[in-house]
């Protein structure tokens, strides 16, 4: 944990926010039965212990021309640390990849990848990707239909345990 233990108070304020990053003090404080300097105290404390990393827009990928999303199994040829480093740094570096996963299993890297068409994908899987250092193998997955897009995370109240009592 990065920080103190969560009430019921900050996973409201957790969940609230992740639905409308947008949403003002005032009216969070509404929602949530609070004043509002009590909660824009707390947002802040939830900032400063980093469960707020930050706040973004959700787009609609379609309408900003990305019609293919891509799932990429990377396996690499060497196992070295030096080697996943390097293989991560040029990762960082690709827009197109918009997320990467460390993965176990019988691949090292999941990729998720968007671009304009098929062959959009085609040129950047076979100019880019296959050329990042040490890649051994590649499988693409392409998403057909998105069932459950990532909106937000679950925030719960930790189990409360009977020890020590």
């Amino acid at each position: 944990m990065t920080g103190p233990a969560l009430s019921l108070t900050d996973i409201n304020i957790l969940t609230a926010l992740q639905q409308d990053g947008r949403v003002t003090n005032q009216t969070l404080a509404d929602q949530l039965g609070m004043s509002a300097s009590p909660c824009w105290r707390r947002v802040k404390q939830l900032e400063e212990h980093r469960y707020i990393l930050g706040y973004r827009a959700v787009l609609d990928r379609r309408k900003i021309g990305l019609g293919v999303m891509v799932f990429v199994r990377v396996s690499i040829d060497r196992h070295s640390e030096a080697e996943a480093r390097k293989f991560e740094q040029e990762v960082m570096q690709l827009e197109d990849v918009v997320a990467c996963y460390s993965i176990g299993g019988d691949a090292d890297f999941l990729l998720q990848v968007v671009a304009r068409d098929l062959d959009a994908y085609a040129e950047f899987s076979m100019t880019v990707v296959r050329r990042l250092t040490g890649i051994k193998e590649m499988q693409s997955m392409f998403v057909l239909k998105e069932i459950k897009p990532f909106i937000a995370f679950p925030v719960k109240q930790p189990p409360v345990t009977t020890e020590g009592r």
